[in-house]
């Protein structure tokens, strides 16, 4: 299977070109920090939540993710009203590689019983602009991304807190079988939110910036809880009342 995504490639030169960049898989990393000890304030914020982080598996954690949760769309529809998203760096690898921004959009209440499980069930918002990673290579270090929810900053961390885009690549290389030559696309993980706890809310919106060249991509969307909108006495319950109770 192979999705076409229509995205805009920003050249340095200022030029703008539309391209479709062809996605045969897609990768969601997680505490994938150069220092490992930068992303346990991450980890301890959504442990409060009761999210049980897998430190039994070398960081930074991967998870494969169906290429239906991509998306660019201006509403995200979700089950809950206990999701947020997490501004991170995008990489794809097509005929060479490049770099942007998205919205890894997670259900926090089905995170609780499964990460994997969580990843799946809400999308990947993407911004649809790509910066070629050759011209911004120099200075990618400089690079900040930011993010809001309700107009209420969220998270604001310069990208040289994460591994850089050629070792991620490498990582993923070494740790899964059967990664594509090329048209594949990875969301590098998140850190810390500004206030240290998990945010919930209906409007979102992300960047990145480059200082260094007065460049900046980002976008928005609208969370939509679909489950809210069945009335309350004909609402199937989210998890299974019994659950406690399963051997």
């Amino acid at each position: 299977m192979t999705n076409q995504i229509d995205v805009q490639v920003s050249r340095i030169d200022g030029s703008v070109s539309n391209a479709r960049f062809a996605v045969k898989r897609m990768y969601n990393f997680g505490s994938a920090t150069r220092d490992p000890q930068v992303a346990v304030a991450h980890q301890e914020e959504v442990a409060k939540s009761g999210i049980h982080i897998a430190f039994d598996v070398p960081a930074p954690r991967i998870y494969p993710i169906a290429l239906q949760a991509l998306t660019s769309d201006d509403e995200v529809l979700v089950q809950s009203d206990r999701t947020s998203g997490e501004v991170e760096i995008v990489i794809h690898v097509g005929d060479e590689i490049y770099v942007g921004v998205g919205s890894d959009h997670t259900d926090r209440a089905l995170e609780t019983v499964s990460i994997p499980g969580s990843k799946q069930a809400v999308v990947n918002h993407l911004a649809p602009v790509f910066w070629p990673y050759d011209e911004i290579r120099d200075s990618w270090d400089d690079c900040v991304l930011k993010s809001w929810v309700d107009d209420r900053l969220y998270q604001d961390v310069g990208v040289s807190a994460f591994l850089r885009p050629e070792d991620i690549i490498a990582l993923l290389r070494e740790r899964v079988n059967g990664v594509p030559d090329r048209d594949f696309m990875i969301y590098c993980g998140t850190i810390v939110s500004v206030d240290k706890a998990l945010g919930f809310g209906t409007n979102w919106r992300y960047q990145i910036d480059s200082p260094s060249t007065g460049r900046r991509i980002g976008a928005t969307y609208q969370v939509v809880d679909i489950l809210a909108e069945i009335k309350p006495e004909f609402r199937v319950p989210f998890f299974n009342p019994k659950r406690g109770n399963a051997a």
